[in-house]
């Protein structure tokens, strides 16, 4: 296939695609997905060899979020039977993230639920970074903690964090109909905040609110232009209880097109399979490993995730191996002179997110699909609508499982 040839090309070289062949990816049949899966595997090979980086996340504070995120189970009016729980204290978020960086997680997100944090809410996170990290000497750390004000991301660098998460989840023309509380130059806002502070940006989107082809590629363009170091891509988790329970637009192929296009349009960062991936690319999802190089291990914020030691059968069975430690993430050209993330795991993050942490969709902060920092958005009103339409009939309903296990409660977590 011609478009797929030239992508590849394009790839190798850091070339942008056009629009028209970015929604060509989009647009090609199920027929064509394992033609597509092995052009775009060609430019995750070129940029990252077949390394996966292990992410895990630690919800510090869950649910009660005064912002209206059409897909989050933490908003507003969610009806959703979560988990709701104040800050942990930094021993038990460093407990937490222990079992993740026992199963191999290279990078903590510390995600937060939140319009954004105030100036204590970062000295309590800033104690958790402090307490994981005199635990864990070569962690990369993510916070995920909303909109941020002038001064704090500078504060969290200082703390030692690397990396921070925040979502740009849909397209600028159409984040209205997701969001009211807070706009989408606000999102925007705290990338570049995060970015000016030298920590390494992560914002990514979600697939799957009813957006449009040219919505997708709209997102992908705007983060290639903010430049994150990592891009986590999260598929809608429809919890009952959101104004979204009922979009169930995602098939496996579909999941696989659209981390297929991300790939080409930011061929050389990291690309994070977030939240969803196991309700949506269900038994494909060793194919999507030839197109992105980062997952969560084991749950993600209010949801749960593939068992941690599937994952890691998963990886080993589908040819891959996990990154560990002292391994650079990103490509030469990406990683600071002067160390920082990306570069050496001792100097700074290794990468990336979500993928910095919110990237998953259902999990980074103002990430997931139902996962993220409630910052995020959602254009429904701030009490969830009575009567939505019914879901289709083959809807996976039975693949949405709210955690139940790990921080917040007394049982051990997914790792």
């Amino acid at each position: 296939m011609d478009l797929l040839n030239t992508l590849v090309d394009k790839g190798l070289r850091r070339e942008l695609p056009t629009r028209d062949e970015a929604l060509a990816v989009l647009a090609t049949s199920d027929d064509d997905v394992l033609d597509v899966v092995a052009a775009a595997g060609k430019v995750r090979r070129h940029w990252f060899g077949r390394r996966v980086k292990l992410n895990y996340l630690v919800n510090l504070k869950s649910g009660l979020c005064p912002e209206d995120c059409s897909y989050c189970s933490q908003r507003l009016g969610s009806t959703a039977g979560i988990l709701k729980y104040s800050w942990l204290k930094p021993d038990e978020a460093s407990r937490a993230a222990a079992a993740g960086l026992a199963g191999g997680a290279k990078r903590v997100c510390l995600v937060a639920s939140g319009r954004g944090p105030t100036d204590r809410d970062v000295d309590r996170v800033s104690d958790t970074i402090k307490a994981i990290k005199d635990q864990n000497e070569n962690v990369e750390v993510c916070a995920c903690l909303g909109l941020l004000s002038d001064g704090q991301a500078e504060r969290l660098r200082a703390a030692g964090a690397d990396a921070y998460n925040h979502n740009l989840n849909t397209s600028e023309g159409t984040y209205g109909e997701i969001t009211t509380t807070h706009t989408y130059a606000d999102r925007v806002d705290t990338v570049q905040k995060a970015h000016a502070a030298g920590l390494s940006a992560c914002s990514g989107l979600i697939a799957g609110m009813g957006e449009s082809d040219e919505d997708l590629v709209d997102v992908v363009y705007a983060l290639r232009e903010l430049d994150p170091d990592s891009v986590p891509v999260n598929f809608l988790i429809p919890f009952e209880g959101t104004p979204l329970a009922k979009e169930w637009n995602l098939t496996p192929q579909r999941c696989l097109r659209i981390l297929a296009m991300v790939r080409f349009v930011c061929p050389d960062v990291e690309v994070r399979i977030a939240g969803g991936r196991e309700v949506h690319l269900r038994t494909l999802q060793p194919l999507a490993l030839h197109l992105a190089n980062s997952i969560f291990l084991g749950d993600y914020l209010t949801s749960e995730g593939q068992a941690g030691k599937a994952d890691l059968e998963m990886i080993a069975d589908a040819g891959f191996e996990v990154e560990n430690a002292g391994e650079v993430t990103l490509p030469e050209h990406r990683v600071p002179s002067g160390g920082g993330c990306g570069s050496h795991a001792q100097d700074g993050c290794g990468s990336h997110d979500g993928a910095g942490c919110g990237s998953h969709a259902e999990a980074g902060c103002g990430s997931h699909e139902d996962g993220g920092v409630c910052g995020s958005v959602s254009a429904a009103p701030a009490e969830v609508p009575a009567a939505v339409a019914e879901a289709p009939a083959d809807a996976r309903t039975d693949l949405v499982s709210v955690r139940r296990r790990g921080a917040g409660t007394d049982l051990a977590p997914n790792a």
